[in-house]
């Protein structure tokens, strides 16, 4: 009886593609809050009455 052999190549190929979808995952969310962080510092800016 014969056995399949790993593939290997195969198997790098799914982790490399793991890790790079999991640091553009890691990446939007840090764009996300970047964002959010400069919407609400703009909305602070346009109501703060120190501004007159």
């Amino acid at each position: 009886m014969l056995l399949a052999k790993p593939n290997y190549s195969f198997e790098k190929r799914q982790r490399e593609l793991a890790k790079k979808k999991q640091q553009e995952e890691k990446d939007e969310r840090k764009r996300q809050a970047r964002e959010a962080e400069k919407a609400a510092a703009d909305t602070e800016s346009k109501t703060s009455p120190d501004e007159n």
